[in-house]
């Protein structure tokens, strides 16, 4: 019996000796970690060079921070869709006006007073959308893939909200035209080709260019 206590007591003290070994390595692997992400982020501002992740990929693009802003500068000049704020910081004041606005619709009773508390903007849960952009390396010259963050953004519960209202009527209005997924168009191109398809056919792939930006806000909103 007490040989067994003391196999149990050596087999214990070496199991949290090895625990503690491998503690202690995680520890030292993890303050390694943090010191190389430092010099990661450190280093790419000494030398003037961005290092972002790619688009569509999983691999990082090391490009300077000047084509950066060439080419941002480029598309903002050819879409004319987005502006620098400057000194000008507009989050207050878009605040103020879209609950004034959500208030105005709850006096006037065109929403109930639980969609008002749903939609209404708390100012320290917003903030205002930004641009910013992932390079494609896949591409000659490596253009930059325009994004939008918005998820902050003091209109977007009444985004989520026109969604959800809109979206049935839209789906019930354009379910001959719309495919919902990959099985689905390939159901419809066998459907279709048993009528329609000749020696003449063509099939080909289009690739819109900016259509978000293109598309006018006050034209968009009114259809």
């Amino acid at each position: 019996s007490e040989r067994l206590f003391l196999l149990e007591l050596i087999n214990s003290q070496a199991t949290q000796s090895q625990s503690q070994i491998i503690t202690g390595i995680k520890v030292k692997k993890k303050k390694i970690y943090d010191r190389l992400v430092k010099r990661l982020k450190h280093k790419p501002k000494l030398a003037n060079v961005i290092l972002r992740k790619s688009d569509k990929s999983k691999v990082f693009h090391l490009g300077k921070i000047e084509d950066y802003r060439k080419k941002s500068e480029e598309y903002m000049a050819k879409t004319q869709a987005y502006k620098c704020l400057g000194t000008n910081y507009p989050l207050s004041d878009l605040i103020t006006r879209t609950n004034k606005y959500l208030l105005d619709l709850r006096l006037a009773k065109w929403i109930t007073q639980k969609q008002y508390e749903k939609l209404y903007i708390n100012p320290c849960e917003v903030e205002l959308a930004h641009l910013y952009y992932l390079p494609k390396a896949h591409k000659a010259g490596t253009p930059l893939r325009p994004i939008v963050s918005g998820l902050k953004h003091p209109t977007i519960k009444l985004s989520k909200f026109l969604h959800e209202l809109l979206r049935p009527l839209f789906d019930k209005m354009a379910i001959k035209t719309t495919v919902t997924s990959g099985f689905e168009l390939i159901k419809q191109l066998q459907e279709w080709s048993k009528k329609n398809m000749c020696q003449e056919t063509l099939f080909c792939a289009i690739d819109v260019v900016d259509l978000y930006t293109m598309v006018p806000q006050t034209e968009g909103v009114l259809s």
